[in-house]
């Protein structure tokens, strides 16, 4: 079996990297911008740092910034009509998750108008054009969307998240500034930065992990155990290595899948509008005990990755165990709560049998069954 890998055609790191747009944008002959973002980020200002390089080298664009922090079908047609409309010819995803997911699908049905039907585009769907260009601007060091193959979208009439897996989805640039997360309230990055960790976790676990995905997961579970704390209090330095850590488990998890902490987390994301790493921080310690004895020796490596010391002296249940009480300790450091108080015993099969059929669900380390998710979530209660 061969193993894919597939990244930006560029990306750009560092602080100040959004001045490169420019000259992308001259380079590949575009002309006009549909700016997709979130309406706290367009009223902040900070879609306002990529809209003034586009001012300042002349440069036409449009704003659409109205998207939902867990987007909705509705959101994605309201999105393919203003890029129609407006004449864009490519599209600049500035924020979160959201606005870059949004970007997305907006751009693989312009492209591919077969699949108008959002629905449609659940799991793997055979869309045969890449998508509208996208320049992809993260402002949350967390969903790494801006260098995967995946996008979720809210089905609010059903109650669920979709994920969507397409390789024509990919942005072809990459932005990665820590300077546009600089204004990220302590919450947003703490929980965006829980669910970079849950990325690497999980990536690094799943069914399809190898030996290139390995190496950019335990650096990525490195660097984000060593930098979200300071990034949490806004420390210029933990901003830094959360950009660069979230970017690189998007790297690995992208190309190998997730598992299940994942697909709980967008089950309670649908049906409780929780937000996404809030809900994969709570979820991740509980779903690696479950899954420690399908892992092998990964827990340990993961505790060396966080700072435990002595693991190799360590037996197996002491590092498995050592490697889930360090992603408790993270969660809990930086503010994440362990209990969702609005989870209610009747919504349990209706959890549980949405994260069962999940995308996200078959590439997890261990089977698992309905009545096993069910127990799962009780540990949120």
């Amino acid at each position: 079996m061969a193993n894919r890998i597939t990244l930006n055609e560029t990306s750009y790191h560092g602080a100040g990297a959004i001045q490169e747009i420019a000259g992308e944008v001259k380079n590949r002959g575009f002309h006009k911008a549909l700016v997709c973002t979130g309406p706290g980020l367009y009223k902040r200002g900070t879609t306002g740092k990529v809209t003034k390089v586009l001012e300042d080298a002349g440069l036409a664009y449009e704003v659409f910034c109205d998207i939902k922090s867990n987007p909705t079908i509705d959101n994605v047609k309201a999105g393919v009509e203003a890029f129609k409309t407006t004449g864009a010819d490519y599209i600049i995803a500035v924020g979160g998750g959201s606005p870059m997911d949004t970007a997305k699908a907006i751009g693989i049905i312009i492209n591919n108008p077969e699949f108008a039907d959002v629905r449609s585009l659940e799991g793997v769907a055979p869309t045969k054009h890449a998508c509208v260009p996208i320049i992809a601007v993260p402002t949350t060091a967390g969903t790494a969307a801006e260098v995967t193959i995946n996008y979720v979208i809210t089905d609010v009439e059903r109650k669920r998240k979709f994920v969507c897996v397409d390789t024509h989805d990919m942005p072809i640039i990459a932005v990665v500034d820590p300077d546009m997360m600089a204004d990220m309230p302590a919450s947003l990055t703490a929980a965006t930065g829980m669910d970079a960790l849950t990325h690497a976790i999980e990536g690094y676990t799943t069914k399809a992990a190898w030996e290139m995905t390995d190496m950019f997961h335990l650096k990525a579970i490195e660097i984000i155990g060593k930098s979200l704390r300071g990034a949490v209090k806004n420390e210029a330095e933990g901003r830094e290595g959360m950009a660069l850590g979230q970017y690189i488990a998007g790297m690995g998890f992208s190309n190998v899948g997730l598992g299940i902490a994942h697909s709980m987390a967008h089950t309670l994301g649908a049906v409780y509008d929780t937000p996404h790493g809030v809900a994969c921080a709570m979820m991740l310690p509980i779903v690696m005990e479950y899954n420690a004895d399908c892992t092998g020796e990964k827990y340990r490596e993961i505790a060396r990755a966080l700072g435990v010391k002595g693991v190799d002296e360590m037996s197996v249940e002491e590092y498995r165990k050592a490697a889930v009480d360090a992603v408790r300790k993270l969660s809990e450091d930086v503010g994440i709560p362990a209990k969702l108080e609005t989870l209610k015993e009747e919504d349990l099969d209706f959890l549980a049998e949405s994260a069962y059929a999940d995308a996200c669900r078959p590439g997890n380390p261990k089977d698992t069954s309905v009545e096993e998710l069910k127990e799962l979530f009780r540990k949120v209660m």
